[in-house]
C-alpha cells in the first residue's frame, strides 16, 4: 500500500470509528428525547446517519481500504463512554444532557461534512470515487447540519430558561 493510500485509509478509519458513535447517539436521542418534536426531528436524521456510515464503508471498499475493528470498537465505546459525563447530576438526566448531545451529534456531522469534502477533492483524481454521490452526501450533511442547529438553539433556550 502507497504512503497515499495507508494515510487515506487512517484518515476514514478515523471517520468510520465517528460514524458509529454518531449513529448510535442519533439513535438513542430519537427514541429517548423528552420532546416528541425533537425526537421526530431525529429520526430521519438518525436514519440518514447509518446511511451515510454505509456509503463511507462502501467508499472504503471501492478504495480497498480496509476497516479496522478496533477503530469501530473505539467509536462505539467512545459513545457509550460519553454518557458518563459530569453534567451536574448523579442519578438522574441534567437539563444539559440534550443540550450537550446535540452539539456533539453537530460536531460529529461537520465531521463527516469535512469527511466527504476530502472525498470530493480528491474524486477529480481518483476514478473510483464518483463526484456525484459525494455532492449528494455532502448536501445532506448541510441539511442536517442546518436541523442540528435549530434544534440545539431551541434547546439551549429551554435548557437555560428553566435551569
Amino acid at each position: 500500500m502507497d504512503e497515499r493510500s495507508h494515510l487515506l485509509g487512517i484518515y476514514l478509519n478515523d471517520h468510520v470509528a465517528g460514524s458509529f458513535a454518531g449513529t448510535d447517539l442519533a439513535r438513542r436521542m430519537a427514541k429517548t428525547h423528552e420532546d416528541p418534536a425533537v425526537s421526530s426531528a431525529l429520526g430521519p436524521i438518525a436514519a440518514e446517519i447509518a446511511q451515510d456510515r454505509s456509503a463511507l464503508l462502501e467508499i472504503m471498499s471501492r478504495l480497498d481500504l480496509p476497516v479496522r475493528r478496533h477503530k469501530v470498537v473505539a467509536g462505539w465505546l467512545s459513545e457509550k463512554a460519553a454518557r458518563l459525563k459530569t453534567n451536574g447530576r448523579l442519578v438522574r438526566r441534567s437539563p444539559l444532557s440534550s443540550l450537550l448531545e446535540l452539539e456533539m451529534l453537530r460536531l460529529g456531522v461537520e465531521g463527516k461534512a469535512a469527511a466527504w469534502k476530502t472525498l470530493r477533492l480528491l474524486a477529480d483524481n481518483e476514478p473510483r470515487l464518483e463526484s456525484q454521490r459525494l455532492d449528494t452526501l455532502l448536501e445532506r450533511a448541510g441539511r442536517q447540519l442546518r436541523t442540528l442547529e435549530e434544534l440545539r438553539l431551541q434547546q439551549a433556550g429551554t435548557t437555560f430558561r428553566h435551569a
